[in-house]
């Protein structure tokens, strides 16, 4: 028996597209697909949740001094004149940051090499460019599905199958995290 599907493609494309669906399964929570992809995708899924699963404690808090700009009311910079020019002020403050141990690390890279980075675009067209914000997906991973299935043994994901594609009678099923 082989050890993965072809899905008709080179190996490139099948690369591509695997990535692409596991990226947009681990992000959203579902995805509708057919069956054999979903099947390949799912291998993939459980491989990146269980690796966030063991990693998922794996860190160390750590203080650090960061300088902030001083802010008015209304939200904009102090800005003081320091020899003839005008210069934001700043305050020294205390973070409390995560600090990934070693392994963690490896995993998280590990993680990267399977997943596409995502852009978090607002709903309002106001701001739209502005508020965009990369998404931590190896994040969401440790924090999220690592804490939500860290009693379980395997099993994270869930195939329903809906019916035929109207196109070409495919199999479609719904991948959904458990």
């Amino acid at each position: 028996m082989a050890k993965y599907r072809k899905l008709g493609r080179t190996s490139d494309q099948r690369k591509a597209l695997l990535r692409n669906q596991v990226t947009a399964l681990l992000y959203h929570g579902k995805i509708v697909t057919t069956e054999t992809k979903a099947k390949e995708v799912r291998k993939i899924a459980e491989g990146l949740i269980a690796m966030a699963v063991k990693e998922k404690d794996n860190f160390e808090l750590v203080t650090v001094k960061v300088k902030v700009a001083m802010k008015d009311k209304d939200g904009n910079r102090i800005k003081e004149v320091v020899d003839g020019k005008k210069v934001t002020k700043y305050d020294e403050v205390e973070r409390e940051i995560k600090k990934d141990l070693p392994s963690r690390n490896h995993a998280r890279r590990q993680m990267l090499k399977v997943l596409y980075p995502i852009k978090d675009v607002p709903a309002a067209p106001a701001g739209r460019k502005r508020g965009t914000k990369q998404v931590d997906l190896p994040g969401k991973l440790f924090d999220e599905y690592g804490t939500k299935y860290a009693g379980r043994n395997g099993g994270y994901t869930r195939v329903i199958k809906i019916g035929p594609r109207k196109g070409d009678a495919a199999m479609e099923v719904v991948l959904e995290m458990v």
